[in-house]
């Protein structure tokens, strides 16, 4: 019962400080309109995983990093490449395999970061395996979570453009 006691004080000090980390006050994903109709290929709902990956990813690393308080972060994927074939592909393709087929993926974002003074920075960022061979035991959206976790940890940097 002792040691409960102990951890009381300090769970509530991880708690407030928790707290007054910076936070973004937004950080929104969206598709471009071009894409969506690309979207449609890759399935719906897969698409809609990788929107909530993305904004989850970036929330996730600009808090960690204490990073863009106040601001709001909006970003548009504009391509979206799977390693693996996704459940719609293989549905309307029936030759490709789960296992054995494999592409170079990855991912373009572009959009702003409207930082707490008003300030509007535009953002441009893809990322794509460089060969297949770099590909190799990758999952479906191996490429394009690590396409994620750069731009995010390039934003929570300052760093809003790059190609």
């Amino acid at each position: 019962m002792r040691r409960i006691a102990f951890l009381a004080p300090l769970a509530a000090a991880l708690a407030v400080s928790g707290a007054a980390a910076a936070q973004p006050s937004a950080v929104v994903v969206t598709v471009s309109p071009d894409f969506a109709k690309t979207a449609a290929e890759l399935g719906q709902r897969d698409v809609d995983q990788q929107v909530d990956d993305m904004r989850r990813t970036v929330e996730r690393v600009l808090v960690q990093r204490n990073a863009l308080d106040g601001a709001r972060v909006e970003l548009t994927i504009t391509d979206l490449k799977p390693n693996r074939p996704t459940l719609q592909q293989m549905g309307d393709k029936p030759g490709l395999d789960g296992m054995r087929s494999l592409s170079i993926g990855g991912a373009a974002v572009e959009g702003t970061v409207t930082l707490a003074s008003g300030e509007v920075q535009p953002v441009k960022f893809d990322y794509y395996t460089p060969t297949l061979a770099d590909a190799r035991g990758s999952t479906t959206w191996t490429d394009a979570q690590r396409a994620y976790d750069r731009l995010a940890r390039r934003l929570a940097d300052g760093r809003y453009t790059m190609r």
